[in-house]
């Protein structure tokens, strides 16, 4: 690799393509454009500012902020000075922060609001490590980040700077990433910049835009996924235009046009679901025109599987249908990278269709985290699979069907934690990610659920609760699903219904739905939900079937525990809080 340390990206970027838009972000209105040249100058003041500060080798900072330029800026900043960047969710539990600024032995904090500011001001009150906090935006009594920078415009020293990234190796620790776990404290994964950059490098083919191109990115940088992709399109010379905010998604693709942007599953669905509520609004040949259409899209198959005919009919459907999806997305998209979770096939299927290429793909944190994708190039795509192995990392499935994997995208190992590092990868170096799964066709790797997540009923049947809880999550009337029936005669489930869809469709049959609780005792709400699950239920094995199910009143968000920053459920928090409704399915039974 010509470039192994992220800083690197720097200068590929200059001799490359110096672009004027290399990343942008929007501030009261308009978007303001930083060149490679204004990142490289921004990040090499804050370095300056650090070292004048006194930043030492491996000394942490914590990035706790919204998708911004100066996120990226701040991370090239510490990390080319020495120093590991700790980013974190902002929408982390109060627990989680205080354990990790502490556990990391976090110095500094950078943080982009006010909200976020108190968060971690109450997190360090029994904290001696915590020397300062700034904060990118301008807020009352907290210090901005610019005097960091200031300071390193007015004291520069590029001889130590060159000196210190000199003395960088591939193999150092770049980045401290906490994964969210659904049970006990965050671990901290360490990532070396040839984690990342080997990453960058083995995806680099499978990214069809350059630097023509155009990237909208929303997904929190903090995550891994958005974090290599951002290094990616750095390395490609593709143009990194930040979105306000999820809210302003829309008007923000319909402004920049992308090329690209990745994105979760459930955003994905909240879209199709929009959609569809739009296609129900309409009446006569236009309604007849848009289910015609959207049937055929739900039935697409890739390489012309379906025949000439289906085919002829998809060209139209794309001429007078599928043209306005595209024009939503800005016109331009060729291709959306989804990942974090398990896809709908059929998704895939109809943005495919309508020529909008979904590509599914799989990793973890703690392989930096591309394992396989889906990709555009010939016979290497497969829907309801995460795609093919990337070059250079092996994967092989263990006898109890575990996913193991080894490659350079490894992670170091669990900071400050031995003994779960040990766990975790064996003596062979194969990391045991705790997914089960299959290769179909010898080749496309195929999750089918989590090992932990596995359960068995009382007559020693093994239920797969994520495949079950994605097919129920296929109907537009359930929000979310978790499965249940541990040491239990049959399975069940908790389902929180999609309230509005659920509002939208019983008002034009005079039915007005208005509070969660009257929603969930509705006798027609639960024969609708009762319907969809007996669709589910045919496509299950007979010891999978849901035999019973009750209704909960209120989605599981981040911020009431149910959810962790990276949306996977926990199952011990939504069980506890829901031991009635667990009760009432399986007393005296």
């Amino acid at each position: 690799m010509e470039y192994n340390r992220i800083f690197d990206l720097l200068d590929n970027q200059i001799k490359k393509f110096n672009k004027p838009d290399a990343l942008c972000g929007k501030e009261n209105g308009k978007w303001v454009k930083y060149s490679a040249s204004d990142i490289i100058t921004t990040s090499n003041n804050f370095s300056y500012g650090l070292l004048k500060m006194d930043l030492q080798k491996n000394d942490k900072i914590a990035i706790i902020s919204n998708n911004r330029p100066e996120w990226n800026i701040a991370d090239i900043g510490i990390i080319q000075a020495g120093g590991v960047d700790v980013p974190i969710y902002p929408t982390i539990s109060d627990h989680d922060l205080s354990y990790i600024l502490i556990n990391a032995e976090v110095k500094y904090v950078l943080v982009s609001s006010m909200e976020i500011y108190q968060k971690v001001k109450n997190a360090i009150i029994d904290n001696p490590n915590v020397v300062s906090i700034y904060s990118f935006n301008e807020l009352e009594g907290v210090s901005h980040w610019s005097k960091i920078i200031d300071l390193g415009s007015s004291h520069p020293n590029p001889d130590k700077l060159n000196e210190i990234k000199n003395k960088i190796k591939a193999e150092d620790l770049a980045t401290l990433l906490y994964t969210s776990g659904t049970t006990g404290n965050p671990k901290g994964v360490m990532l070396s910049h040839m984690n990342l950059m080997s990453n960058c490098e083995d995806c680099n083919h499978l990214c069809p835009v350059g630097q023509e191109g155009v990237a909208l990115s929303f997904l929190p940088l903090n995550h891994v996924y958005e974090r290599m992709l951002t290094y990616l399109y750095m390395f490609k010379g593709v143009s990194i235009y930040y979105a306000e905010s999820l809210e302003t998604i829309g008007d923000n693709l319909k402004e920049i046009k992308p090329d690209i942007f990745s994105t979760v599953p459930r955003l994905l669905e909240k879209v199709y679901d929009k959609i569809t509520a739009k296609g129900n609004e309409l009446n006569g040949i236009k309604r007849k025109l848009f289910f015609w259409a959207l049937n055929l899209g739900l039935k697409y198959e890739l390489d012309g599987a379906n025949g000439w005919w289906y085919e002829v009919q998809l060209k139209l459907a794309n001429k007078i249908i599928f043209n306005k999806w595209r024009e939503a997305l800005g016109g331009n998209v060729k291709v959306i990278a989804s990942g974090g979770a398990a896809l709908q096939a059929r998704l895939a299927r109809v943005f495919w269709s309508a020529n909008i290429p979904v590509l599914e793909g799989y990793g973890l944190t703690e392989t930096s985290p591309v394992i396989s994708v889906n990709s555009l190039e010939a016979n290497s795509a497969k829907f309801g699979t995460v795609g093919t192995v990337i070059k250079n990392v092996t994967v092989k499935i263990a006898e109890d069907g575990e996913i193991l994997v080894k490659g350079p995208n490894l992670m170091l190992g669990y900071y400050k934690n031995q003994e779960a590092t040990n766990e975790a990868i064996d003596t062979e170096g194969y990391f045991h990610t705790g997914d089960i799964g299959i290769f179909e066709n010898e080749k496309f790797l195929k999750i089918t659920d989590r090992k932990k997540e596995i359960f068995k009923t009382s007559g020693g049947k093994y239920i797969t609760p994520q495949q079950i809880e994605n097919k129920l999550k296929e109907s537009r009337f359930i929000e979310q699903a978790m499965i249940i029936g541990e040491n239990q005669k049959f399975a069940s489930a908790l389902i929180v219904p999609s309230f509005q869809t659920i509002k939208d469709w019983f008002e034009p049959k005079g039915i007005l739905l208005k509070e969660k609780n009257d929603i969930i005792k509705h006798p027609e709400v639960i024969n609708k939900i009762k319907e969809e699950v007996a669709i589910v239920n045919k496509s299950l094995a007979q010891y999978e079937n849901i035999k019973r199910f009750e209704l909960v009143n209120k989605e599981w968000t981040i911020d009431g525990g149910e959810l962790t920053p990276k949306m996977s459920i926990k199952r011990k928090v939504i069980l506890q809080k829901n031991q009635p409704l667990f009760n009432k399915i399986y007393d005296n039974n």
